[in-house]
């Protein structure tokens, strides 16, 4: 990652909780100068502060990234203390989650390049997968920037429209959730048929952090990868019966969470 311009005119976090200083972790391990950095926080915690970074001191006067990364509920009181770096001489990127691209250009002016990033928290230990789409303004480079930016958390992928936001949201962004739900599920499970809880649970996340590694890294498809391991009428193939039922399985559920998520992503922002 090259980090010239940003060393030399400074990059502002408005904002380091999790996701900030996950990502701020991620840049200064890939050669980021902490003396370029500058934080904006009311509320610092004991690793930002021994990190040697800026912390609510004096801002470069045009910086090359503001990162926005505070809650939407503190968006409002927030950005004003940073609408000076409006007008395009400063990348807006943000990963503050409900936060529509047009509620930056109204707070920081015509011009202003944006950057939208939907993150998700797998990004704490650098595995996370970010979307990310630009203003009008935005430039390729821009976007190049941001997720060189962004991958130090983890995979980014680019939208073509700032309106599939919501579908991430409902699928990526909400996802760790279900996953996480699913990894309850499948220990209660197997503490029903005898297992103590802790073996079920041990048992139950290592099989789910597997498949998942599994899948990203086989060349084939999850659907042949499910094929290879189900011999007929045997043990998998008998759990797979009910988990895809037409009427009751997984797919139809899994289908209705993500639309219930996407669909309460879309009514947060009207």
């Amino acid at each position: 990652m090259d980090f010239a311009d940003i060393s030399s005119r400074g990059l502002v976090m408005l904002g380091c909780g999790k996701m900030g200083s996950a990502m701020l972790e991620g840049w200064l391990k890939r050669g980021l100068d902490a003396a370029a950095v500058h934080v904006i926080d009311p509320y610092p915690s004991d690793w930002l502060s021994a990190q040697g970074v800026a912390i609510n001191a004096d801002l470069p006067a045009d910086p090359a990234v503001l990162m926005i990364a505070v809650k939407p509920q503190m968006m409002q009181a927030a950005l004003p203390q940073v609408a000076r770096f409006g007008g395009g001489g400063t990348l807006i990127l943000s990963v503050a989650a409900g936060t529509p691209v047009t509620a930056y250009e109204s707070a920081f002016g015509s011009g202003t390049r944006v950057v939208r990033s939907m993150p998700n928290t797998p990004a704490a230990v650098g595995k996370g997968i970010t979307a990310i789409v630009g203003n009008t303004a935005a430039t390729a480079a821009d976007l190049d920037l941001a997720e060189n930016l962004l991958s130090a958390i983890g995979q980014v992928v680019r939208l073509e429209t700032e309106d599939q936001i919501d579908a991430v949201t409902g699928v990526s962004g909400s996802g760790p959730a279900y996953i996480f739900y699913m990894i309850d599920a499948l220990a209660a499970a197997g503490e029903a048929e005898g297992l103590p809880p802790d073996l079920a649970m041990q048992l139950a996340k290592a099989t789910v952090a597997g498949a998942g590694a599994l899948a990203e890294a086989a060349a084939e498809t999850p659907e042949q990868l499910r094929i290879n391991v189900t011999s007929p009428n045997g043990t998998t193939q008998a759990g797979l019966d009910v988990l895809m039922d037409d009427a009751t399985g997984l797919m139809p559920l899994m289908r209705a969470t993500v639309a219930a998520a996407a669909g309460r992503s879309r009514e947060l922002k009207a």
